[in-house]
């Protein structure tokens, strides 16, 4: 498939990349249907927010499920769905405390309470570097969806792509664990 991919600051470019598989019951496939750039891209693309590996950006995005693993029962193939960025678990305190971006289990490699340069990050974010999880974002043709009964939102029929993701981000600031 081909995905938007940061290489250095300064390069990012359409690269040709494996597509997503399920790796979780959890999981599920998106096809991509419309993304959106943010100003926090700007923040990798600079420098600002070190990235070490190449990494499939995009935290803004929604599709339609091709694949669903063995534990969603809330989703099917075929739903129209929002996804917003901060991955959430929906089990740990934070989560069922309404607090889902500070998710415990989405980013273990560097999660922590402090908030340090290089570690101490919150929950994960798609495709915001391996600080916040490394997981690859929506700036691609499909992603994979980790806890995918908790996040993503399906999509009223009347509303359309451009008018579902840009509501996705004015509120994705909110908690996505109801």
């Amino acid at each position: 498939m081909k995905a938007a991919v940061f290489h250095k600051p300064g390069d990012i470019r359409v690269d040709n990349v494996p597509d997503p598989a399920i790796l979780d019951p959890r999981d599920v496939i998106l096809k991509v249907t419309a993304t959106a750039i943010c100003g926090s891209d700007l923040h990798i693309l600079s420098g600002a927010v070190p990235q070490k590996e190449n990494l499939i950006m995009g935290h803004e995005f929604m599709g339609i499920v091709e694949e669903v693993g063995s534990e969603i029962t809330n989703l099917k193939k075929g739903d129209r769905v929002v996804v917003p960025f901060p991955i959430a678990c929906g089990k740990c305190f934070f989560c069922t405390h309404e607090a889902s971006p500070a998710c415990e289990n989405s980013n273990f490699k560097h999660y922590g309470p402090n908030g340090d340069l290089m570690d101490q990050k919150g929950g994960a974010l798609f495709g915001y570097t391996d600080l916040y999880g490394g997981y690859s974002g929506g700036q691609a043709e499909y992603v994979r969806v980790p806890y995918a009964d908790i996040s993503p939102r399906i999509i009223p029929e009347h509303l359309t792509d451009e008018q579902a993701l840009f509501f996705n981000r004015h509120f994705s600031y909110r908690m996505v664990c109801d």
